[in-house]
């Protein structure tokens, strides 16, 4: 057969395209000056892509002595042994990549014996049927490997320069991925040593095609014996990603499709120089990439920022927490230390929940379980773990509703004043006085109350009177006057004087329904207002 296919080969385990700076023996065969030759492969025609390191020209009977291994061999078997048995262990023995046997000067056509030889040990045997010179052959299949050899130091330069600039400007493990990924055109996924996939970046594979049961699929893919190599029946490309020795994750890179299973040497120096990168950044920086990847996905979920459910849901259960089939909602929390917190619901929920920090809107927790109503207990947990109030929106069935559940949990964290006791909270929970707390920044609300009470405020600072204790204890006795004087500490006679006083002031019958009402929002806003002042004031801003 002639010898004009582009060819792969495994060294080291790793498998590597001829354009990679690697010139193959099929590629030198079909140059114009050895095809001017009519070259046939009489022995080896499946080692074609074996690589061609250098040519030498011999009619030595024993040319191993000046062969290092790679080398084409080029002769007219002037100077052949009378054993060419042994003429092919010899090849054999150093690893020479083929031998190229021109016919016409000594023998009309290739011997017996060393057809036999050959193709015993695998060493690829081409004759020529036409002359050639072979110092024509020596000069171009020269330039043809040093021209490699240039694109491949000019290649590695510039995988060089690419990741060094991405850690000299501090970039991300997402850019550095998303680079790797760009310059190979393959997906590349860094994943833990749990097997959760962090950070990932495809070109032309889907995503649900890269991470669909990542977890399965990465532990049945071993670790490479040496630092980079291709394992798996998938046959993934995998680096290890470490640090003085202690690995922290791996790297790995997914070939094209399950029909093309190899990668070019190219691939190899990204994928190892971006796990350098990798390292650089992760000392670089404070947060810890599963942190990220959790708090990622769980905004993507939160604020439907993703292109595809079904993506997003693949991506979550590559992080380690299914959701297919599963009940989900979302649960806030708000607490002082927010990096506590996030430490003790990852340490508790894990495989269960997507935890992030959220920041002034607190700490989130997406919440996944089998049975309706299984967010109790978890909620339950989470108050302990807390010591604070959590705030748990509507069940969902799917991804799709999960913005409404965590709309609904953060409405329910508006309207609770921080600082109370540890408690489960739901929608049901909100009643007037919640919802006037979420509402007390409202200026509509805020000018309502200063409208219906400032009258009485200003009389009890004038004249060091407590009158609006008074109408507390008067509406939260439901205009029932024993247990409003009770309540207040007041003899009967005296509470009538102050109701009379109040009306007074604001204007107002208390007996009248409306009126009453009117003013229990107001009081209930203005309460609304100070407990919010109070919370600022013990602990900052909300969520901080």
């Amino acid at each position: 057969m002639t010898a004009v296919e582009f060819g792969a080969r495994k060294a080291q385990g790793v498998v590597v395209n001829s354009d990679g700076g690697t010139v193959t023996l099929g590629e030198v065969l079909s140059l114009p000056v050895l095809a001017r030759g009519l070259p046939k492969v009489l022995a080896g025609q499946d080692r074609l892509d074996r690589p061609v390191r250098w040519v030498h020209v011999t009619e030595w009977a024993s040319p191993a002595s000046a062969l290092r291994g790679g080398e084409l061999v080029l002769t007219t078997g002037i100077g052949f042994p009378a054993r060419l048995d042994d003429y092919a262990a010899e090849l054999c023995d150093v690893g020479a990549a083929a031998v190229v046997l021109e016919l016409g000067r000594c023998y009309r056509e290739a011997p017996h014996e060393l057809v036999a030889g050959c193709r015993s040990r695998g060493v690829p045997l081409v004759v020529l049927h036409c002359g050639v010179k072979f110092v024509d052959v020596t000069q171009e299949v020269h330039a043809m490997i040093l021209g490699g050899q240039l694109r491949t130091l000019r290649t590695a330069q510039r995988i060089h320069d690419t990741f060094t600039a991405l850690s000299l400007r501090g970039a991300g493990p997402d850019e550095i991925i998303r680079a790797a990924a760009t310059m190979t055109g393959r997906a590349v996924v860094l994943e833990n040593l749990a097997h959760q996939a962090l950070i990932f970046a495809s070109v032309e594979r889907v995503l649900d095609d890269v991470l669909n049961r990542w977890e399965e699929r990465s532990r049945a893919t071993p670790s490479p014996a040496e630092r980079t190599d291709v394992c798996g029946q998938e046959g993934w490309l995998v680096t290890s990603v470490e640090f003085r020795g202690q690995q922290w994750g791996r790297l790995a890179m997914l070939p094209a499709s399950p029909a093309e299973q190899h990668f070019h040497s190219e691939h190899v120096v990204i994928l190892e120089r971006a796990a350098v990168a990798l390292t650089l950044a992760r000392l670089t920086r404070e947060t810890r990439w599963e942190e990220q990847a959790h708090r990622d996905a769980l905004l993507d979920v939160l604020e439907q920022r993703q292109l595809s459910w079904r993506d997003t849901r693949t991506r979550i259960t590559a992080l380690g927490v299914p959701v297919q089939g599963r009940r989900l909602a979302v649960v806030v929390v708000r607490v002082d230390d927010r990096a506590v917190l996030l430490d003790k619901l990852r340490a508790r929920l894990e495989g269960s929940a997507l935890v992030g920090d959220l920041g002034e809107r607190g700490v989130g927790v997406l919440l996944s379980f089998r049975e309706p109503g299984g967010w109790r207990a978890l909620a339950e947990e989470i108050t302990e773990l807390a010591g604070a109030p959590v705030h748990v929106g509507a069940e969902v069935g799917e991804l799709s509703e999960v913005a409404r559940s965590a709309a609904e949990a953060e409405q329910v964290a508006d309207a609770v004043p921080r600082g109370g006791p540890p408690g489960v909270h739901t929608v049901t929970d909100i009643g007037l006085p919640e919802l006037l707390y979420a509402l007390r920044e409202d200026p509509r609300v805020q000018s309502y109350a200063e409208r219906q009470l400032a009258p009485l405020l200003a009389y009890d600072q004038c004249h060091g009177t407590d009158l609006l204790a008074t109408v507390r204890h008067y509406l939260a006795s439901a205009g029932n006057k024993s247990i409003a004087a009770r309540r207040g500490h007041l003899s009967r006679q005296a509470l009538y004087q102050r109701l009379r006083l109040i009306e007074e002031v604001l204007h107002g019958d208390l007996e009248a329904g409306d009126f009453r009402a009117q003013l229990h929002v107001a009081v209930a806003a203005l309460d609304a207002q100070r407990a919010g002042r109070a919370a600022r004031a013990e602990g900052g801003a909300p969520g901080k």
